[in-house]
């Protein structure tokens, strides 16, 4: 499973799904807030990758953690990923 391409792709999805247009190119620097996404979509995202890898690494977190960017998303579903 490639977590990055997954979280990408339905990333993707979600901004249509939601009539949004995106702001650019998502890279690791970009800053969620300006993504295009909203709170609800964010919910959706996590919901959606929650299908997609089984688990949901915000409820796995002791302490909560708000990502600013893209690449902060990106580790922490690595770090919380589960062990084979």
């Amino acid at each position: 499973m490639n977590i990055e391409e997954t979280i990408r792709t339905t990333f993707t999805e979600v901004l249509e799904m939601s009539g949004v247009q995106a702001t650019g190119q998502l890279d690791r620097d970009t800053i969620l807030l300006q993504s295009g996404l909203d709170s609800l979509g964010f919910a959706i995202l996590v919901a959606r990758l929650e299908e997609s890898f089984g688990y949901d690494p915000f409820v796995l977190m002791v302490e909560p953690v708000y990502p600013q960017t893209f690449g902060d998303f990106l580790e922490i579903y690595e770090r919380f990923k589960p062990t084979e």
